[in-house]
């Protein structure tokens, strides 16, 4: 028996599921109907506000919400584009824009200007979130908004997350963590309201595909992008190209391991020609920030 006082969403591969194993360790996901509230009431007082948007499953939620709560005069997305985020999520990010009647904008950001930001230190994501809520910062202030909204969770805390200094540098509003919502139930959530996105991948800029010190050059971004728009192409659901050079170490979930051995002469040919000698899979299998367990 479920606890009282609680909502079920079942999650299962059958569904259409294709996230993390670590968010699937349980069947079901028990929500408190109160996180759900307490969101909305977290959003409410603000009145009007820019969402930092970037297309996946946590800040879709939290503009779903800002819009119902707020109503869409007074919510506006903001979607980042640069040569560290993949082409095809900001063309997602726009159509989930569009569909939920959502009013947005797309913004160029200028990290890859900035050299300590190509250094490629333990600090790149912090000097990226500066450069990107900077710039959402000057439209708020344009627009007359009161707050810019961002949507980490409460499982973020768990990771290595340079970039949570800068939000909270600049005074970003995290309404999802403050709610103390995981990951799976952001997903269980998304999924009762019809969104979409509720079984997209996790995503990460591509620049956290390269090992910290190495420098950070546009074209080895794109053959990231690229690599991973090919395994994606192939079936595979959460995904990793971790770039050693020329190395291209790949790490899915450990259930898919055997299909990267059956595709194995497709991925291959597919990333020879993008320019790497050696191709590998990584045994442990994906993992959040998988660069960080060197620092």
């Amino acid at each position: 028996m479920r606890p009282p006082g609680t909502l079920k969403y079942t999650i299962r591969l059958a569904l259409g599921f294709r996230v993390s194993e670590k968010e699937q360790l349980s069947e079901e996901v028990l929500v408190k109907p109160e996180k759900l509230k307490n969101l909305e009431e977290i959003i409410r007082p603000l009145g009007q506000v820019i969402v930092a948007y970037s297309g996946g499953v946590d800040s879709s939620l939290l503009l779903k919400v800002a819009l119902d709560v707020l109503g869409k005069e007074n919510v506006e997305a903001v979607i980042a584009s640069s040569a560290t985020y993949p082409s095809r999520e900001k063309a997602d990010a726009v159509r989930f824009c569009e569909s939920i009647g959502a009013p947005f904008s797309v913004i160029e950001t200028d990290e890859m200007e900035d050299a300590r930001f190509i250094e490629n230190t333990p600090q790149r994501c912090y000097i990226c979130k500066s450069h990107l809520y900077e710039e959402i910062l000057k439209i708020a202030r344009s627009r007359g908004s009161r707050a810019v909204l961002e949507g980490s969770n409460v499982d973020d805390l768990r990771d290595y997350r340079p970039g949570r200094k800068a939000i909270e540098e600049k005074g970003i509003v995290s309404p999802l963590k403050e709610a103390g919502l995981t990951k799976g139930e952001i997903r269980a959530i998304s999924l009762e309201l019809g969104l979409p996105t509720h079984s997209r991948p996790a995503k990460a800029c591509l620049a956290s595909r390269i090992p910290y010190h190495t420098k950070i050059e546009r074209e080895t971004l794109s053959r990231i992008e690229r690599g991973e728009d090919l395994l994606e192409a192939l079936g595979f659901g959460q995904v990793r190209i971790r770039c050693h050079g020329e190395v291209a170490r790949i790490e899915v979930e450990p259930g898919e391991m055997e299909k990267v051995f059956r595709e194995r002469e497709a991925i291959v040919k597919g990333l020879s020609k993008l320019g790497f000698r050696y191709v590998t899979a990584d045994l442990q299998g994906y993992r959040t920030g998988s660069l960080n367990e060197a620092l």
